[in-house]
């Protein structure tokens, strides 16, 4: 199977496009390096899925939830970019921010969600270096939110 079937299969169509929502680029090529912007976890192009403080008002299962369906947009974005997450290489790096409240202190098992659909699409490839981090506030209230930096085939 494919990543672009894996990550279908999993339940993220990549029928949903994305645009941007601000002055720069989603994905920006060097080389045979990728370097995703931060996603949000939009389903679909204007819908956001998680608004608000981890865990007071989202719990800690439904954003690792969002973390994965912020990993599936940079995976859209992706794909988007190249026409195929067969070009991916590798996943080298993942920074995942949580909106957290002041006394938060899990926000790596937050992003494991994210680092969890890395691994389920591109196997051993999805391996990857992280951080995880805790914020005061995201973009449009979001809950989570995930970049990546990829290698891809020459």
């Amino acid at each position: 199977m494919t990543p672009d079937e894996k990550l279908e299969s999993l339940g993220y169509s990549l029928s949903k496009t994305l645009s941007r929502g601000a002055i720069y680029q989603p994905v920006v090529i060097d080389g045979t390096t990728a370097y995703v912007s931060g996603c949000v976890p939009f389903d679909g192009d204007k819908n956001l899925a998680s608004k608000g403080k981890v865990p007071s008002q989202v719990p800690l299962e439904a954003a690792q939830k969002a973390a994965a369906l912020c990993a599936a947009n940079v995976m859209r974005l992706l794909r988007q970019e190249l026409g195929s997450l067969g070009r991916v290489e590798r996943i080298l790096k993942i920074t995942g921010f949580v909106n957290s409240d002041p006394d938060f202190t899990e926000q790596h098992l937050v992003i494991n969600g994210a680092s969890q659909l890395f691994l389920d699409v591109f196997g051993e490839a999805g391996w990857h270096a992280r951080s995880a981090i805790g914020m005061a506030a995201l973009p449009l209230g979001a809950s989570v939110e995930v970049e990546a930096i990829v290698k891809l085939k020459a």
